[in-house]
């Protein structure tokens, strides 16, 4: 049987390493499945539910995961332009990944953990990143625009050109962030700290600033 043949059959859990590039799987339980390590690149995830998966150093450039359940282990994978549109990520650990250019429009990233990954020019707009931990992340030119990034953990993020329209950033704590030339516009930053931040050619129209910690002059 080929790896397919055992995901579609549900016979095994265990598929490390496995080359699934391109294939459909939407649509399919995998909950709890150990993908570590597999090649994903190209496949066709919509509406896949991978709960508890373990997917953790997967290749999962280009994979569409629209609208799928992927609370799961995503430590070091390459999501490099996947599509997450929709898809609940809510709590995942995404610690070191990579993200760039991925299209994560919409998505519940609610504590998730995405420490030290790379999200340059990712597509953020309207998605869930409360009390997500983002520190040391790099989202420089992504689209945050209307992204709700409340009490999210900030620290040490480099966000570059990045476009904050809207956005909500009550009580985030950006201290020592590269701001450099964010979008700020008619932002929410009440109560964020922003001690330590570099913030040269920052917009900061119609940004409301009451209780933060070391407000920028506007």
């Amino acid at each position: 049987m080929t790896a397919l043949d055992d995901l579609e059959s549900g016979q095994s859990k265990h598929l490390r390493g496995a080359n699934l590039e391109d294939q459909t799987l939407s649509g399919l339980d995998l909950h709890d499945i150990d993908l570590a390590g597999a090649k994903l690149s190209g496949a066709d995830l919509v509406r896949a539910n991978l709960a508890a998966a373990h997917l953790q150093g997967a290749n999962c450039l280009g994979a569409n995961f629209d609208y799928s359940n992927l609370r799961a282990n995503l430590v070091g994978v390459n999501l490099m332009q996947a599509s997450l549109q929709g898809t609940d990520l809510r709590g995942a650990n995404l610690r070191g990944a990579t993200l760039m250019g991925a299209n994560l429009r919409g998505a519940s990233l609610a504590g998730a953990v995405l420490s030290g990954a790379n999200l340059v020019g990712a597509n953020l707009m309207g998605a869930d990143l409360r009390g997500a931990d983002l520190r040391g992340a790099n989202l420089s030119h992504s689209h945050l625009k209307g992204a709700n990034l409340s009490e999210a953990e900030l620290q040490g993020a480099n966000l570059y050109e990045a476009d904050l329209e809207e956005a909500n950033l009550g009580g985030a704590n950006l201290q020592g962030a590269n701001l450099v030339r964010v979008n700020f516009l008619c932002a929410n930053l009440q109560n964020a700290k922003l001690e330590g931040t570099s913030h040269a050619g920052a917009c900061w129209t119609g940004t409301i600033l009451d209780g933060a910690v070391d407000e920028v002059p506007v």
